[in-house]
């Protein structure tokens, strides 16, 4: 398990220790069962992206604050070796934190890369209205925010408030890679 699985499991038992929740109550609030819930927060598995989206919204953060909290680094420069990179388990989905969430900041910035054929899905926003800004590098993406479908080709920039169902689907033959720009409102 990586360093940043670690930090994950910790911080998240520490949102759901800080909230007086129990496991169960946790479980009862993401749909996630309580054995797996354990796993997680114990470090014995990484959670997968949906899992993260709904600890997340379960929190009231945005994934970037998830992950922006797992990292020490809130720095104006932050040097690539020191970038947090975390695999997505289930699809092989590859986020790469480029700016954390920081205090005092609104922005965060990820790199993206998913696997050709892959689909990354979200059941709901973290927190309502999140500012998305994506720019497709490479490969080709659909994205679906709610009923509304996007086919992205390299340079194709996809600006969007974040208040639905969503998913990023790598349509072609090689992976898709982007950068993401989420603000908090």
């Amino acid at each position: 398990m990586s360093n940043l699985d670690q930090d994950l499991a910790r911080r998240l038992t520490e949102l759901r220790r800080a909230r007086n929740w129990p496991l169960e109550d946790l479980a009862e609030r993401t749909g996630i069962s309580r054995a797996t819930l354990s796993r997680i927060e114990r470090g014995d598995t990484s959670p997968t992206a949906s899992f993260l989206g709904k600890l997340a919204a379960a929190f009231g953060l945005s994934m970037a604050e998830l992950f922006g909290a797992a990292s020490a680094t809130i720095e104006r420069l932050v040097p690539r070796d020191v970038q947090a990179v975390w695999t997505d388990p289930e699809t092989g989905y590859v986020r790469r934190t480029l700016t954390p969430a920081a205090s005092g900041y609104r922005g965060a910035m990820i790199e993206g890369c998913i696997p050709p054929g892959a689909t990354v899905a979200y059941a709901a926003p973290p927190v309502p209205d999140l500012e998305h800004q994506l720019v497709l590098l490479e490969g080709n993406l659909r994205m679906v925010i709610g009923p509304d479908v996007y086919d992205l080709e390299p340079g194709d920039a996809l600006r969007f408030r974040l208040n639905a169902p969503n998913s990023y689907h790598a349509s072609g033959t090689v992976p898709a890679r982007y950068f993401l720009t989420v603000i908090t409102p």
